[in-house]
C-alpha cells in the first residue's frame, strides 16, 4: 500500500446514491404535523393555565371561606356550651348553609 492509496477518495457517485436512497423521505405533511403538534401542545398548556387560575383564584378561596365560617360557628357553639352552659341549635340548617355560601361568595 502506497502513500497515495491511503489518501484516495472512494467512488463518490456509488456511495452518494446509496446514502440518498437510505435517507427517510420528508414531505411537507410531516412539517405540517409538527406545527399542528406544537399548536395542540400550546393550546393544552393554555387550558391547564386557565384551570389553574380558576382553581387558585375562585374555587380555593370560596371553599376556604365557606369551611372557615362553618368551623367558626361550630367552635363558637362548642365554646358557648362549655363556658356559659348555653345550648346552641340551628333551627333551619338548609337556610344556615345557604347563608354561609352567600356570605362566602359575597366578598370574592
Amino acid at each position: 500500500m502506497s502513500l497515495s492509496d491511503s489518501f484516495a477518495i472512494p467512488d463518490a457517485a456509488a456511495s452518494d446514491s446509496d446514502e440518498i436512497y437510505s435517507l427517510p423521505s420528508t414531505t411537507t405533511e410531516s412539517f405540517d404535523s409538527d406545527e399542528e403538534d406544537y399548536d395542540a401542545q400550546k393550546e393544552w398548556e393554555q387550558s391547564l393555565e386557565q384551570l389553574q387560575l380558576l382553581l387558585t383564584m375562585i374555587i380555593v378561596p370560596f371553599v376556604g371561606k365557606y369551611l372557615g365560617r362553618k368551623f367558626a360557628y361550630w367552635s363558637w357553639a362548642r365554646y358557648m356550651e362549655w363556658a356559659h352552659d348555653v345550648e346552641i341549635r340551628w333551627t333551619n340548617k338548609k337556610a344556615f348553609k345557604a347563608a354561609g355560601a352567600i356570605e362566602a361568595a359575597a366578598t370574592l
